[in-house]
């Protein structure tokens, strides 16, 4: 397709088909699917290549947007994916579940009067279809060092790494707790924005770089970071952020409510067939399985981030009565994507904005959720409580609620006891490429063979910034390593 300037006056934003709604909520399979290579070609024809790529300094991974979507114009699927390979170790991935609204396609040049290039939707399309074709990472001019790294934690950021070091010739050995790999990507983000075949794939095409996984080994308990720091030549720890942000709502001990990772964790397992530990990997929360049988129940979920739109989506289709979700500012200032707002309305979810929890009613078991409106004040900044309006509590009818407020970094003690800086609110502090104290290199710890990166240093954050932090140590790593 010749590529003529101005071509996103002519063509018209368009996403790829998607799942009907009235199917999709039956099951698990993604909502989108890919391109045909016309379609893709097409889309990637509104690029204006504007001299200053916008998107890709938005991008936390400042990938070659525009040299790719060129490419994909030209049919040349192989050295699109290698390109998007350059920059983003896990392309496909963050094409589904990156929140481009926010990210690249927010900063599109176009954005405002044309609508953004789908770059999210061509990203995954290339690697989709390359993988496919038959494309696989080219590592045969790769000379081996004979280092070996471990990596605790095989969640994006630990993934991230691993591959890196391994198109440096350094042998990638990832421990991880869970049964697959993937961490939350596998257990917490739910299929029908990320199927787990997709994570197989990459795990195979991981493998056959060289990676080595150690799967169902917990750190602390099976093997200690000691015995790691013995053994390989450097190591390197994601272990994400599982502490959740507790509400200190009245009732919240109540059977029938349920923090929202335990509840997409054991969805996760449930779909995928494997059985339910007898531990959760859950800080502050209880060690037995809960009950998760939502079917026939009126379902309120607490809290407007990304996480809050996965609970209610998951509710639709294990088969809830209602599903409503809560927000106590307006809907301008939910830090959810809006795309998947979208998604979720078309789905039959109710969202009540302006509306703030005080207690969660019953005395067996939840029966409702007693809540007051609440006004914000558009110049104060998201830090600043929304005002209470007096004399408007109501109850809102509910069998179960599902508190999404966010997850904050809790490292293990066998971490800090090497890694000791720490915030005040427990995220791990390591050297940055800026930092003006002891020359340390980006993403090392106190401990020179030790690297922390993710969540576990940033609290919760995108899969995009995990992904980064993950490449990133990979490079400090091989200059520790000579």
């Amino acid at each position: 397709m010749a590529n003529k300037p101005f071509q996103f006056m002519d063509v018209p934003r368009r996403l790829p088909k998607t799942l009907p709604i009235e199917l999709r909520v039956l099951g698990w399979d993604e909502i989108y699917g890919d391109y045909a290579a016309k379609e893709a070609a097409e889309q990637s024809s509104r690029c204006l290549d504007c001299g200053n790529p916008y998107c890709e300094w938005k991008c936390p991974l400042h990938n070659d947007i525009p040299n790719w979507l060129s490419l994909v114009q030209e049919g040349r699927w192989f050295e699109a994916a290698e390109l998007a390979h350059e920059t983003n170790p896990l392309p496909e991935i963050c094409g589904r579940v990156c929140p481009q609204d926010r990210l690249c396609e927010g900063a599109c040049t176009i954005h405002v009067g044309f609508e953004a290039v789908t770059i999210g939707a061509i990203e995954k399309t290339i690697v989709d279809t390359a993988f496919q074709q038959g494309w696989r990472p080219d590592l045969s001019s790769v000379v081996a060092t004979g280092k070996r790294v471990a990596i605790i934690g095989a969640g994006p950021a630990g993934l991230s790494c691993a591959d890196r070091l391994a198109r440096l010739g350094i042998a990638a050995h990832v421990f991880d707790r869970y049964e697959q790999i993937g961490g939350l990507l596998t257990f917490g983000i739910p299929p029908f924005k990320l199927e787990k075949q997709v994570i197989a794939t990459r795990r195979a095409v991981l493998e056959a770089m060289g990676v080595v996984f150690h799967l169902g080994v917990e750190i602390g308990r099976d093997q200690s970071l000691e015995e790691l720091l013995r053994d390989y030549a450097a190591v390197f720890a994601a272990t994400g952020a599982y502490r959740y942000v507790a509400a200190t709502l009245p009732g919240q001990a109540l059977p029938g409510v349920l923090p929202a990772l335990p509840f997409l964790v054991a969805n996760g397992r449930r779909v995928l067939g494997t059985a339910h530990p007898e531990r959760w990997p859950i800080a502050g929360w209880q060690q037995r399985a809960p009950d998760f049988d939502i079917s026939g129940k009126r379902v309120v979920v607490l809290g407007g981030g990304d996480t809050g739109m996965d609970c209610v989506r998951t509710a639709v289709r294990l088969g809830a009565a209602s599903v409503t979700l809560v927000y106590r500012r307006d809907e301008a200032a939910m830090p959810g994507s809006r795309r998947e707002v979208k998604n979720a309305r078309d789905e039959g979810v109710q969202f009540l904005f302006n509306r703030q929890p005080l207690a969660i009613e019953g005395e067996d078991r939840v029966r409702g959720l007693r809540l007051v409106e609440t006004q914000t004040d558009q110049q104060a900044s998201r830090q600043h409580a929304p005002t209470v309006i007096a004399g408007s509590e109501t109850v809102l009818a509910a069998d179960s609620a599902i508190l999404a407020f966010g997850f904050r970094a809790d490292p293990p003690a066998w971490l800090t006891a090497l890694a000791p800086d720490q915030h005040p609110d427990q995220r791990l502090i390591v050297a940055t490429e800026s930092a003006s104290a002891a020359p340390r290199l980006p993403f090392q710890t106190a401990h020179p063979r030790l690297f922390v990166g993710g969540d576990v240093v940033r609290g919760a954050d995108l899969v995009v910034t995990a992904v980064a932090d993950g490449r990133e140590a990979a490079a400090s790593i091989a200059r520790l390593l000579g």
